[in-house]
């Protein structure tokens, strides 16, 4: 994975890479990590979804059963403050002429119990909804494992937590300090962040300084 640059609008305003939303659902401290200090490590399920991501940008642009298919297509949102890549959309022509964007987002594992991806692919779509001029309802998640799609549909409960985290995102970039880490075995344990992060290590010492500060205070009095 190539960490991807925050970048300006043309007006002067951050955007931010549309990735980082779905890093903050996992784990701000993670996000952070990885779009303010630069840092990054691969390990067997990265590189698996590299590879998977790197097959399917190599499809490049085809005509299916009428359906237009694009990979790899930048995408931009002034709105979100965000900008990035689409792994694939189709491109479903409409009785008008006009072309409706179907975005779909593969991931190389199984459905997670979080809502990272939905997030992304949320925000993937409202991206294509300001750059086409045209709504976006639903689209897809692909999962390696099941080898199968699942739809998501874009209600106005994820739309608005998607233009949370967004925000949540650009305020955590903009303020420049990384949160400190809060270890989640089973979160933290398959990251491959984990050496860089040190979860275990560094959550043990916030516990530590906050037992020898009440103990310091309590001496006192």
């Amino acid at each position: 994975m190539s960490v991807e640059p925050i970048e300006e609008d043309g007006e002067g305003d951050e955007l931010v890479p549309l990735s980082a939303l779905q890093h903050w659902v996992v784990c701000p401290r993670q996000c952070c990590l990885i779009h303010l200090e630069q840092q990054w490590a691969e390990n067997l399920a990265t590189a698996e979804g590299r590879l998977l991501h790197e097959r399917v940008h190599e499809l490049g642009r085809e005509l299916r059963r009428g359906v237009r298919v694009v990979t790899s297509m930048p995408l931009r949102s002034r709105a979100l403050g965000l900008v990035g890549v689409a792994d694939l959309v189709e491109l479903h022509r409409m009785p008008d002429g006009r072309w409706r964007p179907y975005p779909v987002e593969f991931k190389r594992g199984r459905p997670k119990p979080h809502e990272a991806d939905q997030v992304q692919l949320c925000a993937q779509a409202m991206a294509l909804e300001e750059m086409f001029g045209i709504s976006v309802p639903e689209g897809a998640l692909y999962y390696g494992k099941q080898r199968r799609r699942r739809v998501v549909h874009f209600d106005d409960t994820l739309r608005a937590r998607t233009r949370a985290v967004a925000n949540e995102v650009r305020i955590a970039l903009a303020a420049g300090q990384t949160p400190p880490p809060i270890y989640d075995k089973s979160r933290c344990d398959p990251c491959s962040l984990i050496h860089l992060c040190h979860p275990r290590a560094l959550s043990g010492g916030r516990r530590l300084a906050r037992w020898l500060a009440r103990w310091i205070e309590e001496d006192v009095e």
